[in-house]
């Protein structure tokens, strides 16, 4: 396990909220090694004790998990500090020149523009030998022009088995458990194909709003910021063939290939296929919240609605229903799949144009559960009556305090070597390639910007994008 890691981009929220904590709980629970290091770079002028001040201060009003003053202090002790401008590799050779020594890790949690001259830096230094490695984080580019871009340059100074590209989602355990439900279970595999599946709804709502990324989101849009990475890449794991193993490439091949079949978009698919639309002021939790308002007054949309199709054998003429939102109801990502109605109706209420669909129903957050919807027949005098019942397991009982952050299990598979929930670089252009024409789409076929009211379920033009029997805020409506 490599012993240092180099964290750029130390200074700013995904670092402080996510990134830091996730390496004191690691700390914590004894997973890193002995001699483990961190150095933190960014532009800002600090020194190691003002910046191990700014971490004591955060990483004690943690709310998933409170270490002891002397795991915080240990932890801080392997920190240190160094003021860097990305956009000159000199300045970046010089900050990690005296960490070259053991091997390392170097984090890159920077906006894409820098990925370049930081790499350039970093393979100056020789941060870039082997058996060094390099995680980079999503998005890559901006479009396919700009990944292929960045993958080339990084490609020539680093090699591709040793590129951890993420995506975080992948690090989720939920996520992982979709995976093994699927290939752990012959009764989903029998009918995990066109022939059973009638529909299959992704949903990521969000009740945060574009605060603090205003710059960023003007030039990425719910889009390419979720659909493009997050949304796709659950798709691929719903959507791929069984993989020949648990291998990284043998997986990711699978996902290159869902990807690849993915139908791209013209303009009068974007037109009947598509929504996209933008928050205007509301209410979250009975709080006003502002409109976003871009600061270059683009057409950029919070909210997206997408029916996607994967030409293959096992998807054709399955619609996969993609919706991602800011302001949203409801945090929630859900992940739903509508089986096909039975060939012959026996019974009497509800007759079978109105009986419920068999759903098999996968929370992501904030929950960790699975539900399958089984039509049952009432006790008593009301026989030949069916109700739709839910069969429910809970994957997690990691709640609250106790939660896991997915970026504790990358770091730990980055350190290790392991790829198998990294990103390929063949998988970020595939990806980038139907995304690309999603935006063409709507560029040519003039699809206009919808809006809706903070804190609502999004626009009235997306309503057709989630189940039929869905509630207001993307769950299956439950019994009491």
């Amino acid at each position: 396990m490599h012993d240092t890691l180099l964290l750029f981009g130390a200074t700013g929220d995904l670092a402080q909220r996510y990134l830091f904590p996730s390496l004191l709980r690691l700390h914590g629970d004894g997973l890193l090694p002995a001699g483990f290091r961190v150095r933190g770079l960014a532009l800002s002028g600090h020194d190691s004790e003002a910046f191990r001040a700014i971490l004591r201060e955060r990483l004690s009003q943690l709310r998933h998990y409170t270490p002891t003053p002397a795991q915080l202090e240990q932890f801080l002790a392997r920190v240190d500090y160094r003021p860097v401008d990305l956009r000159s590799p000199a300045s970046v050779a010089e900050a990690v020149a005296d960490r070259i020594g053991q091997p390392c890790v170097s984090y890159l949690s920077i906006p894409p523009g820098l990925y370049i001259s930081t790499c350039q830096g970093l393979a100056q230094a020789g941060a870039f030998a082997a058996p060094n490695r390099l995680m980079l984080e999503k998005p890559i580019g901006h479009d396919l022009d700009s990944a292929r871009e960045i993958n080339a340059s990084i490609g020539a100074l680093i090699d591709e088995d040793r590129i951890f590209r993420i995506d975080h989602y992948l690090g989720k355990a939920a996520v992982q458990n979709l995976m093994a439900l699927r290939f752990g279970n012959t009764l989903l595999e029998a009918v995990w194909n066109r022939n059973h599946i009638d529909s299959v709804n992704i949903l990521v709502s969000e009740t945060e709003g574009v605060d603090g990324r205003n710059a960023y989101y003007a030039r990425s849009g719910a889009l390419r910021d979720m659909v493009q990475s997050h949304i796709l890449q659950l798709l691929c794991l719903v959507a791929m063939e069984p993989p020949a193993s648990l291998a990284a490439d043998r997986i990711r091949d699978e996902k290159v290939k869902v990807l690849r079949a993915l139908r791209p978009f013209t303009a009068a698919e974007a037109q009947r296929h598509t929504v996209r639309a933008r928050y205007i002021a509301g209410q979250i939790d009975g709080q006003p919240v502002q409109a976003y308002a871009p600061p270059d007054g683009s057409e950029v949309e919070t909210f997206v609605g997408v029916t996607a199709h994967i030409d293959n054998w096992r998807w054709a003429g399955v619609p996969f229903h993609l919706v991602t939102g800011k302001r949203m109801a409801e945090r929630s990502t859900v992940v739903t799949v509508t089986l096909k109605p039975v060939s012959h109706w026996l019974f009497e209420r509800p007759d079978g144009a109105h009986a419920a669909p068999n759903r098999l129903i996968f929370r992501l957050q904030p929950q960790e559960d699975i539900e399958l919807g089984l039509m049952s027949s009432l006790a008593g005098p009301e026989w030949g009556t069916l109700e739709l019942h839910p069969l429910e397991l809970e994957l997690s009982s990691q709640t609250g305090h106790d939660r896991r952050i997915a970026y504790e299990r990358l770091f730990i598979d980055a350190l290790n070597g392991s790829h198998a929930l990294f990103v390929r670089s063949d998988e970020v252009e595939a990806a980038w390639a139907w995304t690309d024409s999603v935006t063409e789409g709507w560029t040519s076929g003039d699809v206009p910007l919808a809006y809706y009211p903070a804190g609502t379920q999004g626009p009235r033009e997306a309503a057709h994008f989630l189940p039929a029997q869905f509630d207001a805020v993307g769950r299956p409506a439950r019994r009491s």
